[in-house]
């Protein structure tokens, strides 16, 4: 049996309403570059960086209407000044309940501007806080 990866990731894919909003909020956030290559119009991609997978934004008829099974996690230095940003970006705070406190990892559930849903981790260092 020959072992090793089937494959890579090349892309996170989201539905969404609106693709050429959410690639410029998602762009703002991970500072990552459009993609220029030709696409259909249902479709609003960026490229990823640094070995990452790029995202791409699949415009499709329905509305998203209960929480991600998949979801992003994001890590940041300064939690606070993330929500900010994300906040002037478009995107929200999800819920009106605090920080979530878990086996000494720490995180800010966040959402994008059409309500997916992604959460932030605030790390020095890449480790649990």
């Amino acid at each position: 049996m020959r072992e090793g990866p089937i494959g890579k990731i090349g892309w996170i894919q989201i539905d969404c309403a609106d693709p050429d909003r959410l690639r410029a909020f998602w762009a703002a956030l991970l500072h990552l570059a459009p993609d220029p290559s030709p696409t259909p119009a249902a479709y609003r991609c960026l490229l990823g960086r640094d070995g990452c997978p790029g995202m791409c934004f699949q415009r499709v008829p329905e509305s998203k209407t209960v929480k991600n099974r998949v979801h992003l996690d994001i890590v940041v230095s300064d939690l606070d000044a993330a929500t900010t940003r994300i906040t002037e970006l478009g995107g929200a705070r999800r819920g009106g309940h605090a920080d979530f406190h878990e086996d000494g990892w720490h995180w800010r559930v966040m959402a994008d501007p059409e309500g997916n849903e992604f959460c932030l981790v605030p790390t020095t260092e890449g480790v649990p806080s």
